[in-house]
């Protein structure tokens, strides 16, 4: 029986987005998942993210697409459109519920949960994990102001990581964006990693996997 800790990533797909953007990076997926592969064994690295189905083109798709084929499991749901009591049109898509539901059910399996998020309502989440005797480190980043992260999610953490110093190991080089878009951009093909390869990393085997986890 392997000795490494067992780690599943959680990654809130819109908080991410925001968190990277306001700090001026793009995230380089095939490093991510290389960067936490060295911590240990990684079991499950979840993305979440809500989508716009009636859009004929999402901006989002082509990662999407990628993550999928190259060793992320993508949950993703159809946003909902409502209209608020001064009128105006919003469109609600919230993760949470799912993210929740898979890190409870997996719990028996990991060590480490890493949570990509600083999204305050994960707080109970967090405990709950650490009840279950999961250690859960949270991803966000207090460089801003104000910080990314709700103080209280962060409090609960068993370890805050500032993603500003995983930047140098898990982000994107900014020349790549340039050289790209100097050419036109690259075809972009999920199921080669054509063109998708360049923009978010080359495509990799699968993640290793807790057969016990694997159930459903």
């Amino acid at each position: 029986m392997s000795s490494k800790q067992r780690i599943a990533l959680f990654i809130d797909g819109a908080n991410l987005y925001a968190t990277t953007k306001t700090l001026g990076f793009d995230i380089d997926y095939k490093r991510l998942l290389k960067e936490f592969q060295e911590k240990g064994r990684l079991v499950r690295a979840f993305y979440y993210t809500a989508m716009v189905e009636d859009q004929e083109y999402s901006s989002i798709r082509p990662l999407i697409d990628w993550l999928d084929y190259n060793g992320y499991r993508v949950v993703t749901k159809p946003t909902k459109e409502f209209v608020d009591s001064s009128g105006r049109r919003k469109v609600k898509g919230n993760m949470d519920i799912e993210l929740a539901i898979d890190a409870l059910e997996l719990a028996p399996y990991i060590d480490e949960m890493v949570l990509f998020s600083g999204d305050g309502d994960f707080r109970s989440l967090v405990e709950a994990m650490q009840r279950r005797g999961v250690r859960v480190s949270v991803v966000s980043t207090i460089s801003t102001q104000p910080p990314m992260i709700a103080d209280e999610l962060r409090r609960q953490a068993d370890e805050f990581i500032e993603i500003m110093q995983l930047e140098p190991r898990i982000g994107r080089d900014p020349a790549e964006r340039a050289q790209r878009m100097q050419h036109g951009g690259f075809e972009d093909n999920p199921r080669t990693g054509r063109g998708l390869e360049r923009r978010y990393g080359i495509r990799q085997a699968p993640l290793q996997r807790d057969d016990a986890s694997d159930e459903g």
